[in-house]
């Protein structure tokens, strides 16, 4: 599996560049959001590990320039912690986020949750697996996403939100019980990031997100996904 590694910070994409190396990854690597996008398109990388703070172009700009065009598995790395940030992070597509300075045993965990989440870890040879209801339908081999039939992409959280949702249909679950389920160790963040996963999902799936069908609200309890 192929990891990209984009940072300004010589030093420290040569640590993790070595350390992913050893577990047996293929690492390629870039200095700036220009060369991450360029890299995404032109190398498929299996997964992204993305400075925020960087020359040309931030980790920001370059996450949501890579999502008009590839759902690939992006872990944000930024040395701010304030919460507004890390919601833009969200925002703008990131599946994760590892404040600096950081453990290198627990980034290679969230590489490793999120390679596992995303199906890069999987084979593609199963037979296709679809779990519909209504008009939204996943291919859980492939980790796709339809809505009427139309291809939508979805990141890995996004994907296992709903995921999570549709198999438990009808059933409310609290910001806190989502958090707890779907990001579990790996997310140290307020309850909000929740709200923002949601509201992108009705986007992408509902076909009025305003007036959505399936990903409801029950106010002051949590989200459930209507059967």
């Amino acid at each position: 599996m192929k990891i990209l590694v984009v940072d300004d910070e010589d030093l420290l994409v040569k640590g993790i560049r070595f350390n992913l190396q050893n577990d047996g990854y293929e690492v390629i690597t870039g200095s700036n959001g220009l060369e991450a996008v360029a890299a995404v398109q032109a190398q498929n990388p299996d997964l992204v590990i993305l400075d925020v703070m960087m020359p040309e172009m931030d980790g920001l700009e370059a996450c949501n320039k890579i999502r008009e065009f590839s759902n690939v598995p992006i872990i944000l790395l930024t040395a701010k912690t304030d919460d507004m940030d890390v919601l833009m992070g969200f925002e703008n597509g990131a599946d994760d986020y590892l404040t600096k300075p950081f453990n290198i045993l627990e980034l290679k965990a969230r590489v490793r949750a999120l390679l596992r989440r995303s199906g890069a870890q999987n084979g593609g040879n199963q037979e296709q697996n679809l779990l519909t209801v209504g008009n939204i339908t996943l291919d859980l081999n492939g980790r796709n996403a339809f809505r009427s039939g139309t291809p939508v992409e979805l990141t890995a959280k996004e994907f296992d939100v709903v995921e999570f949702l549709m198999r438990n249909p009808n059933r409310v679950y609290s910001r806190e019980a989502l958090l707890d389920t779907i990001w579990a160790y790996e997310y140290r963040s307020d309850i909000r990031t929740v709200d923002v996963h949601i509201r992108r999902l009705r986007e992408k799936l509902e076909d009025n997100p305003a007036e959505p069908k399936h990903i409801m609200t029950k106010w002051g309890v949590g989200y459930y996904f209507r059967k």
